[in-house]
């Protein structure tokens, strides 16, 4: 018998796959690996922002502002959503705006990673250009993102809880959500 992931593939997935969550919860990582176990194509925002910028993405926040970033990263999010089914990783901050998030809904279908704070904490001093995380205390600064974003994040179509085991299982446990999704969505057309 297959696994839902190799089921996944024979579904008609019409909208793309967007994960959400903070910095350090997975998003690149698990949202690549599902992309290749189920057939897609991947994209990660950071990526097509520091692209159509032409600097990193600490440069944007230094010389520009954190508004000029987001205004950029709701330009290419819009791009992404209406250019063709696929998975996109966003940043961090990319669902708290209104607007993203509602092109999201109609255009897509939200993955929130959600990850603790020692795990968060754990995976993002493993590398630098987190522009968010480099005045002041991690924990703290991670801890206040955390009591502001998971309400929002809370919105997403899909919550998957990250832990701190092999990227392998939380790929499973993400595709497994998603099978679980459209299994319901197709219920709720069917029942209509």
């Amino acid at each position: 018998m297959a696994d839902r992931a190799t089921q996944q593939k024979d579904l008609r997935i019409s909208k793309s796959l967007v994960f959400v969550g903070l910095m350090g919860a997975g998003k690149s990582r698990i949202g690549r690996d599902l992309a290749t176990k189920i057939g897609f194509s991947f994209v990660d925002t950071d990526d097509e922002i520091v692209n159509a910028a032409g600097c990193s993405i600490s440069d944007i926040f230094e010389h520009y502002g954190e508004e000029a970033f987001r205004d950029l990263e709701e330009k290419v999010i819009s791009r992404l959503l209406t250019s063709k089914v696929q998975i996109i990783a966003t940043g961090g901050g990319a669902f708290m705006n209104p607007q993203i998030r509602k092109i999201i809904s109609e255009h897509g279908i939200s993955v929130w990673l959600k990850a603790g704070l020692n795990v968060l904490v754990e995976r993002t001093t493993r590398r630098k250009g987190r522009p968010l995380l480099e005045h002041g205390d991690p924990a703290t600064i991670l801890k206040g993102l955390m009591n502001e974003r998971y309400p929002v994040y809370g919105e997403a179509d899909i919550i998957v809880d990250t832990q701190d085991i092999p990227i392998d299982d939380t790929v499973n446990a993400t595709a497994d959500a998603l099978a679980a999704y459209i299994d319901k969505q197709l219920e709720i057309k069917y029942d209509e």
